[in-house]
């Protein structure tokens, strides 16, 4: 596939203004509802698993890891379905099917009467929650190429609203009853699939749409579309180097903090809270001004750099208090996701939106499997008694270095983007 014949297919069908707001507003909403539920469970799950494993907490953190992997592995199969199916029979029933089998799942989990129950309700959470790349491809279709960044920032901003909220909220729920923050998440999920159903229009004509494929909509096949093109095989790595290294975070955080500054879970968590707040300020309201000042490649540059350091300030800090001073400079890597993403979207057709989203999201599946198992081995080598090395920081080091190889290939795949683009405009002057 050519470069000219993605941009050509969407100049064709430029999105309508009109619905884009209030369809943006939605999926900023789903993804919001959706990170806000993640979250209400995140404190509550492990202690959930623990009351069906005899209160042993080495077992019940063995089973958490087991589920883990289940949800990542479903995330990693299911993505590129959903995606085919959406490019097939459009955004709109995928997305508003995830929400309520989304919603009816947390209402399982709640009633699950054995470990086994649970399990199965993290697996079909793990299917539903696959949507978000719809949700993506639905923002793809409705957004022009050259907005698409600052859109994609402007939503990827509830994520950090759903860290920051959520686990606070989960805990407080948690503390009346641990089943109540799974009710809580499903009568989310719920009422956002029947606000879905009243207001949200369907974004891909059928004129747009394409056939389904299972060749394609399995994560082998799903990759064949990301070599299908040199600049967007290079921006798939970039990504998921770039996915690799933010797994250093949920992998180690807490158990570097607590180990080299010895914070307690109050500080922890203010200071997850501080990383959500710099995440949804930067999310929100700094990649639109930032690639627009920069420039896409300097944006990535500039993100991806920044993210590095923010790395190996984590790395270093020999206190608490200079370890904070890493976090709101570690966000700025924010601007470099946006701009990543608002790239590969021109890169491809407008009925392969949904390939490409789930493509991308099988891609940062494989690395959310393998992320965690590197980055806490690294971590247990550098402070164990036989290490060459005491270095507590390693894990975060060889983050900040795999984001410096995703600043390289970023920078010289957009600069051979643009290459390629240059004899296109030549006859238009």
């Amino acid at each position: 596939m050519s470069l000219e014949q993605p941009v050509a297919a969407e100049m064709a069908t430029p999105p309508v203004e009109g619905p884009r707001r209030a369809a943006v507003g939605f999926v900023f909403v789903t993804i919001l509802l959706d990170m806000l539920s993640v979250g209400m469970i995140l404190p509550i799950l492990p202690k959930l698993i623990e009351s069906f494993a005899d209160n042993n907490t080495a077992d019940a953190a063995k089973i958490y890891g087991v589920f883990g992997t289940a949800w990542a592995l479903m995330q990693f199969f299911a993505s590129p379905v959903l995606g085919g199916l959406s490019d097939r029979f459009g955004r709109r029933p995928v997305i508003l099917l995830s929400n309520l089998g989304l919603g009816l799942d947390y209402i399982l989990m709640a009633l699950a009467p054995s470990l086994l129950w649970l399990f199965v309700g993290r697996v079909i959470s793990g299917i539903t929650s696959a949507s978000i790349s719809t949700a993506f491809a639905y923002i793809a279709d409705v957004t022009p190429a050259e907005k698409r960044a600052a859109v994609f920032g402007k939503v990827g901003a509830a994520f950090g609203l759903g860290f920051i909220f959520g686990p606070a909220i989960g805990g407080l729920l948690g503390g009346v009853d641990p089943r109540l923050p799974f009710w809580v998440a499903a009568g989310l999920s719920l009422a956002n699939a029947l606000y879905g159903f009243l207001i949200l229009p369907e974004s891909l004509p059928k004129e747009r749409r394409s056939p389904f494929r299972w060749k394609s909509a399995n994560p082998l096949g799903a990759l064949k579309l990301l070599r299908s093109n040199a600049t967007l095989a290079a921006l798939a790595v970039v990504g998921f180097c770039a996915e690799v290294a933010h797994v250093a975070l949920p992998a180690t955080f807490v158990l570097y903090s607590t180990y080299r500054y010895g914070w307690d879970q109050v500080t922890v968590g203010l200071a997850l809270a501080f990383v959500g707040l710099c995440t949804t300020v930067v999310q929100g309201f700094m990649v639109a001004p930032a690639v627009k000042l920069l420039g896409e490649r300097r944006a990535l540059v500039v993100g991806y750099g920044c993210g590095a350091l923010g790395f190996a300030i984590y790395a270093l800090a020999p206190t608490g208090a200079l370890f904070w001073i890493g976090i709101p400079v570690m966000t700025i890597w924010g601007i470099a996701g946006p701009a990543t993403s608002g790239l590969m979207t021109r890169l491809v057709s407008p009925d392969q939106q949904g390939q490409l989203q789930g493509a991308t999201t099988s891609v940062n599946s494989v690395a959310e499997l393998i992320g965690p198992f590197l980055f806490t081995m690294i971590f247990a080598y550098f402070i164990g008694p036989n290490t060459p090395l005491h270095l507590p920081g390693a894990p975060f080091l060889l983050a900040g270095a795999l984001l410096l190889l995703s600043t390289l290939i970023a920078a010289s795949a957009v600069a051979a983007m643009k290459r390629n683009q240059a004899p296109q405009a030549a006859p238009d002057r």
